[in-house]
């Protein structure tokens, strides 16, 4: 089968997702692609400069994956006849009507409608989680209703009947070559890998750490991740507070860098308030970190249901004593690795479940849409 992957933003973990898939699948996968930057513009106008590029093509595709970033119904509508019988699925990585915003920023509501409008014109829709679906069809109705008349509400319930979940593929076996020939030992090492970002509520982290270290216990940290123009002061007042215990700062200049960061922690930390997936976290879980996360957003799923007592947190006491326990006891926190349960997510295992998937939206054609 020939299937064009339409990406507009792609960087980051849209970039890993397009080339996990296209390097796994056994179907023949072309990337139509922009460079990631400018997420607005992308959503706008990128569609525009997409259909131009499908149209250069000397071929027609089966199937046409799009992510969440592409504006559906201008690509198709630009791509003339050629493609208005293509099937297409639609596949969100995030979402624009709850995704958190920078403080002081209001929401611009046009580009929410433009992922109902993607949908709506899509004949199946994916997302990397259940959370992340449920919170999308939670949100549409109130976006629908902020416009005075034929606002379509019937259409959400339709929506959601074909949505299903399919979990982000990663690259976790790319991670093996940088596995260390001995196990760990000295103090235990608490990681961090997320952006450094105000969603991820760095303050709680900090809080329950520099509590621990009140305690008097001996451990370290690592504070990887991605730093933006804005980013939150908590970073910088650790580096003065307690210099000692850090023992890495910043963002990783490569993988062999970030992966060996990974096989160096102990625990992996997470105090987010927003997350739609977690591939982070499962980063790390592969690489024998053990877990501590809230028991809200994408975690749960993450997680088999017999993980949850020892992983998952409540509140704020709850945090800091699975991290006490996870410290005082070291040497059970490096023997109870999650690696073989978070290995389902490596393209190796998730590849042939997208390409069912797929499969099956090409078989069906483009009879489900709403409009038809």
């Amino acid at each position: 089968m020939k299937m064009w992957l339409v990406e507009p933003y792609y960087a980051g973990s849209h970039r890993a997702w397009a080339d996990g898939y296209r390097a796994h699948s056994r179907h023949q996968v072309r990337l139509l692609t922009l460079p990631g930057r400018f997420w607005k513009w992308r959503m706008e106008g990128g569609a525009v400069t997409l259909a131009r590029k499908a149209l250069a093509l000397a071929e027609e595709p089966d199937l046409i994956v799009a992510s969440d970033m592409v504006n559906l119904p201008v690509l198709l509508a630009l791509g003339g006849e050629r493609l208005a019988r293509v099937p297409v699925a639609l596949y969100f990585h995030e979402n624009q009507l709850t995704y958190p915003l920078p403080p002081g920023e209001k929401r611009d509501l046009h580009y929410g409608f433009t992922n109902f409008t993607s949908a709506l014109r899509a004949d199946a829709v994916f997302f990397n989680s259940a959370y992340h679906m449920e919170a999308f069809y939670d949100e549409l109705p109130r976006l629908l209703k902020h416009f005075p008349d034929y606002n379509e509400l019937w259409s959400v319930g339709r929506l959601r009947e074909r949505s299903e979940v399919l979990p982000l593929g990663l690259d976790l076996s790319r991670l093996d070559a940088y596995r260390p020939e001995q196990p760990a030992a000295g103090p235990p090492l608490l990681l961090w890998n997320h952006r450094w970002e105000y969603d991820k509520d760095p303050a709680t982290f900090f809080r329950a750490v520099y509590a621990l270290a009140g305690e008097g216990l001996d451990f370290r940290l690592i504070l990887l991740g991605e730093s933006f123009r804005n980013q939150p002061s908590e970073f910088l007042e650790a580096r003065q507070r307690m210099p000692e215990r850090i023992a890495h700062f910043g963002f990783a200049e490569d993988l062999a860098q970030y992966a060996r960061l990974l096989w160096q922690g102990d625990v992996v930390v997470s105090t987010a308030l927003h997350e739609f997936f977690g591939a982070a976290v499962l980063e790390a879980c592969y690489c024998d970190c053990f877990p501590i996360l809230p028991a809200r957003l994408s975690y749960p799923e993450l997680l088999p249901a017999a993980r949850h007592e020892d992983c998952l947190y409540r509140d704020f006491d709850g945090l800091l004593a699975r991290l006490r326990r996870s410290i005082v006891d070291v040497e059970e926190t490096r023997a109870r690795s999650l690696r073989g349960e978070v290995a389902r997510y490596d393209w190796d295992r998730m590849a042939p479940l997208y390409d069912r998937r797929f499969a099956l939206v090409a078989r069906r054609g483009s009879d489900t849409r709403l409009w038809t």
